[in-house]
């Protein structure tokens, strides 16, 4: 019988249990001040529907390599479903009647259930790896193989010793170098049944060739027998440095170059969701206000149009029209060359609302349409999609995602003229970073992010 700090499942309960007593507490709490109508039977209907919740939507809380962006994320959806299941729940039951008390509480409600998740799952992460920072329920690992791909998993591994990965040693044919100074070599392959035989190991990972097929597999079916976990590490780390994802086409395993979560339809759902409650909130209410303000000093400026329209590139490398309010003279080089800091083009209130960053606000018109989105990368003339796709490595992944309004790189430095071709090289590696990175807290941050740069002057804003 395995102990309790030897089980991954112990530790996905004392999340639930920590769980269920601030939930508890939080529902006590607010009945005692008159917040919450009591209900008939509430615990059990409460505790009902946490552990559906937490069995169809297991948390990550004591997951070992769950960055706490992840635990964040899932703490928010967790307390998303589990308030709904509860709400549909009492209301199904009849339990209480909305007639004889007030609904203005739900939101806020929700709003401190939500808090009260996301502190007990980072407060029950950071005991966990605080537990394993001292070695309960540490895993012990081998390595069997050498080379650089085992050699970037140690470091991995070992370089936080709060997810309680312990490697042993590797084994191979010869003392590797890439191992000289961390890691001691066990033996030859044809030792490592005999060590198995002797010490204690949990987990196993493989980066031996095709060549050594015969020995992969009797390793792997001892592994089968003695409850130790196997992993074949493929060789790819050499010339892929980023991350990479398994899929399967029928029973065949498959490495695609990279993983990215807006291919998940529910975070696609999410972010087109928000787009669209954010984009008609703001057109309903500010945009109307900032129209008449650009339209009678566009008007008075310079002769033309209100609106500058131009052909950018997509999602998928698709051209649309985005909208701008114009803040140039009109001009044969409109499409073809980018704005610099002291630009003959631009007019006085041009200049103005570029710096403001009022001339870009007629783009929620092209996320409302789902042309663009809030967040994303930004969206290039069709000039420099042309250009730079011959000069800039991995420019055109930018395009597996929405062009933002406002996105990673811009609120991370990268904006404005691109003079030296390193400074769109790293506008795209932050691009590439956030199609990889994606979550809506990070969507979150972002425009947060440029809140807080737009009330403040940016030099690059012109």
């Amino acid at each position: 019988m395995p102990s309790f700090s030897d089980t991954e499942s112990a530790w996905k309960w004392l999340v639930a249990l920590i769980d269920l007593i601030a939930i508890y507490l939080l529902y006590w709490g607010g009945m005692v001040m008159g917040v919450i109508p009591m209900i008939q039977g509430w615990y059990v209907w409460l505790g009902i529907c946490y552990i559906f919740v937490f069995l169809i939507y297991p948390p990550m809380a004591h997951q070992r390599l769950a960055k706490a962006t992840q635990v964040a994320t899932h703490a928010l959806w967790s307390s998303v479903m589990m308030f709904l299941l509860y709400v549909l729940a009492v209301y199904a039951a009849q339990l209480y009647d909305p007639t004889e008390g007030r609904l203005w509480y739900l939101p806020i409600i929700w709003a401190v259930l939500a808090l009260l998740l996301f502190i007990s799952r980072m407060s029950t992460r950071a005991l966990i790896r605080r537990f394993r920072t001292y070695g309960i329920n540490n895993r012990r690992v081998l390595f069997v193989g050498a080379g650089h791909n085992l050699r970037y998993l140690y470091d991995e591994l070992s370089n936080n010793p709060t997810t309680g990965y312990r490697v042993k040693g590797y084994f191979d044919e010869s003392t590797d170098n890439q191992f000289t100074d961390v890691l001691p070599r066990l033996g030859a392959i044809a030792d490592i049944e005999p060590y198995l035989r002797k010490q204690p190991v949990d987990i196993i990972f493989c980066n031996l060739t095709s060549r050594h097929d015969k020995e992969i597999l009797q390793l792997m079916n001892y592994c089968e027998n003695h409850l130790i976990r196997f992993y074949s590490v493929p060789n790819v780390r050499n010339y892929v440095h980023h991350v990479m994802q398994v899929e399967m086409l029928g029973n065949m395993p498959v490495l695609s170059l990279r993983e990215e979560s807006l291919n998940r339809p529910i975070n696609r759902f999410i972010k087109r969701t928000f787009d669209i409650a954010f984009s008609l909130l703001f057109l309903c209410t500010l945009f109307p206000f900032i129209f008449l303000f650009c339209a009678i000093g566009i008007k008075l400026s310079s002769p033309g149009p209100i609106f500058f329209k131009q052909k950018r590139t997509g999602i998928r490398g698709k051209e649309f029209t985005c909208y701008k309010f114009r803040s140039m003279h009109i001009n044969d080089q409109a499409d073809t060359l980018q704005a610099t800091k002291d630009d003959p083009r631009k007019f006085p209130f041009g200049d103005f609302i570029r710096k403001t960053n009022l001339d870009e606000t007629p783009q929620f018109i092209n996320v409302l349409r789902g042309e663009m989105s809030i967040v994303g990368p930004r969206p290039h003339m069709l000039k420099h999609t042309e250009e730079y796709s011959q000069l800039v490595d991995k420019y055109m992944v930018r395009h597996w995602a929405k062009p933002g309004i406002t996105g990673w790189a811009q609120v991370t430095g990268a904006r404005g003229e691109t003079e030296h071709l390193w400074q769109m090289q790293e506008r795209i590696e932050k691009d590439v970073w956030y199609i990889e990175n994606y979550s809506f807290m990070l969507d979150l941050q972002i425009i947060i992010l440029t809140i807080r740069t737009l009330l403040k002057h940016d030099e690059h804003a012109y």
